[in-house]
């Protein structure tokens, strides 16, 4: 389903899943359909912002690793020279 976009099958799998007798497995499934068409969507359509959140990661770590050091200056130079 996530490598071949095939999000239609989500409802077959979910029912598996209550098929089989695993708790932390029917929790997973009750957290995934408090917002099944989202995840639809997201098992779907071909979109996603992977790159975006890993430049937002990137961002992250650049300023925790510099935190307490110096302002926003040294922290602009330090993410557009990486």
């Amino acid at each position: 389903m996530l490598t071949q976009l095939q999000g239609d099958q989500l409802p077959q799998w979910i029912a598996a899943v209550r098929a089989d007798d695993v708790p932390r497995h029917h929790t997973f499934v009750n957290s995934l359909e408090r917002d099944l068409a989202a995840v639809t969507a997201g098992l779907t359509l071909p979109w996603n912002f992977g790159i975006v959140e890993g430049h937002v990661n990137r961002i992250k770590m650049i300023k925790r690793r510099m935190y307490g050091r110096a302002g926003f200056g040294l922290l602009r130079k330090q993410v557009l020279l990486a």
